[in-house]
């Protein structure tokens, strides 16, 4: 400490008191990162971020011992951002929102308490701990889908004949599924991350570092859809002998490193040579000591306040025990019955309650009836989560094979629901050839919704405003068929009509759930 020049003796303390103090009261959003990072091989490569983050400001230590670190108040603005960012995203429990300002803090603490020239010549690593945040799972089904798409115009143009039905498909040799390992996402995340990190240390001028992050990402898609079509043809040559098993996940980073690793020999022809170090020092105006304790006092409060509010905001909510009672649905001649098929239950994972009925109509065939029901949402039990879906990938007993939408009037309002068409049983599998239709909403403090980030939203919105953050997803089924109940109607218009005749009483029944919770 004491081979430090002044100014970087008076700036460093306050700058770790407020470093540490995010890293404390932030610890319950650092810890989940860590254990997503622990959990999910997509985001293992997180591990690396922050010692190749310090590692890069290591490497720049003459360039910074040039400058004179000062406290700099206009980056309280872009604080006070993440600050809010955080406490949304708390309040909403969407991960990504929490540890996206979590990070940010951090970052900004920078510029805050050493000022803006101190991290200019830091700015690529603390931006590289960005690729420390476990995000983009949502990516995983649209590059699932993707990857189905080349890997069967592959086949065909191969001369082998495939039926394909949703992200499962036969040719002559077997069957064959496009699940989340092969999705690409691992590939894709660990690509930009280390092409990035190569692109920085290689090249000088932005535009060579863009192209060749640009060409990483690329190449990571390509590189999985290669993947996957030389898996099956392995297969397919092979009387399904190699390739099977985990030896495929093997064959794929065997395949990604090759591609990688030609990548970087090719861009490394034209890398540029460092010169970062020769850059002109950048001296902040000197500051007078308290101005810098005022900003830094300022800051420790920006940080302190979003949690100040949410414990307020726990507070105020209801501990009482939740209740959920069946609803009486007899409209029209509807009856309870039993479930369409006894051995389906969408995928939502921790509600507060939740309930399955059945519900028939002059004898016919049944509409099965699934609502979980979520209040004072976090981590372990909320609503919207990539986790939280109407069949797991891994589900055995059925499977997704199409989505789409309808609108149909709920509770005096007009959602476009969210439908899709569910198998049973493998594809080529002659022993179970149900089908299932089903329609989808969540329920958010009395408003119908169909999509995830409005609903997260008004959530939100929902507990800022003390209202609460009850929510629901309702989910109904019916077994898909033309004119099974003997007057022309399959799986959808079943559900259609018991829609417009129990779609009023449903949503009374909700709405007089949450009051009735909500008054104890």
């Amino acid at each position: 400490m004491s081979s430090l020049p002044p100014a970087w003796r008076r700036a460093l303390p306050g700058f770790l008191v407020l470093l540490v103090g995010i890293l404390l009261l932030s610890r319950a959003t650092g810890l989940a990162m860590v254990e997503i990072w622990d959990r999910s091989e997509t985001f293992a490569h997180a591990f690396v971020v922050p010692p190749l983050a310090l590692w890069l400001i290591w490497r720049q230590r003459a360039l910074l011992a040039q400058q004179t670190p000062q406290p700099q108040a206009i980056f309280l603005l872009p604080m006070a951002g993440c600050a809010l960012l955080w406490l949304v995203g708390d309040l909403a429990a969407v991960n990504a929102a929490t540890q996206f300002a979590f990070t940010g803090m951090l970052v900004l603490t920078v510029p805050t308490a050493l000022g803006w020239p101190v991290a200019r010549c830091i700015a690529f690593p603390l931006g590289f701990l960005f690729f420390a945040v476990p995000f983009g799972e949502f990516l995983m089904q649209p590059m699932m889908e993707l990857t189905a798409d080349f890997t069967i115009a592959a086949l065909r143009a191969s001369g082998i004949p495939v039926f394909r039905e949703g992200l499962q498909f036969i040719i002559p040799s077997g069957n064959w599924s496009v699940v989340e390992a092969c999705s690409g996402i691992r590939y894709l995340m660990a690509s930009v991350m280390v092409g990035a990190l190569f692109a920085y240390l290689n090249y000088r001028s932005m535009t060579r570092r863009w192209i060749f992050v640009a060409i990483s990402i690329a190449l990571a898609v390509l590189a999985n859809w290669l993947r996957a079509y030389m898996i099956v043809m392995l297969g397919h040559f092979s009387g399904n002998k190699l390739a099977a098993g985990a030896d495929h996940l093997v064959y794929g980073w065997v395949l990604f490193g090759i591609i990688m690793l030609a990548l970087f020999m090719i861009g490394a022809r034209w890398a540029e040579p460092d010169s970062e170090l020769s850059a002109a020092p950048l001296i902040a105006p000197g500051a007078a000591a308290p101005r810098r304790l005022g900003v830094l006092m300022l800051t420790a409060l920006l940080i302190l306040a979003p949690l100040l509010a949410r414990v307020a905001l726990e507070q105020s909510g209801s501990q009482a025990r939740f209740r959920l009672e069946a609803p009486d649905l007899v409209a029209q001649g509807w009856r309870p019955s039993q479930l369409p098929v006894a051995d389906f239950k969408p995928a939502f994972a921790n509600p507060v309650a939740d309930l399955q009925a059945g519900f028939e109509r002059d004898g016919g065939p049944g509409v099965g009836v699934y609502l979980a029901y979520y209040r004072q949402q976090g981590p372990q039990s909320k609503l919207i989560s990539s986790h939280n879906v109407l069949v797991d990938v891994a589900d055995k007993q059925w499977a997704q094979v199409t989505r789409g939408a309808r609108e149909l009037a709920l509770g005096g309002q007009l959602p476009s629901w969210r439908t899709a068409e569910l198998r049973g049983a493998p594809l080529g599998s002659h022993v179970d050839a149900r089908r299932l239709q089903t329609w989808q909403l969540y329920w958010i403090n009395g408003r119908w919704i169909a999509a995830d980030w409005e609903a997260k939203i008004h959530a939100a919105l929902g507990r800022l405003l003390g209202q609460g953050d009850d929510g629901a997803v309702l989910v109904l089924y019916a077994s898909k068929g033309d004119g099974q109940d003997g007057q022309g109607r399959g799986g959808d218009e079943l559900i259609q009509a018991f829609v417009q005749d129990n779609g009023a009483s449903l949503d009374a029944w909700l709405r007089r759930t949450r009051a009735d919770n909500q008054s104890k």
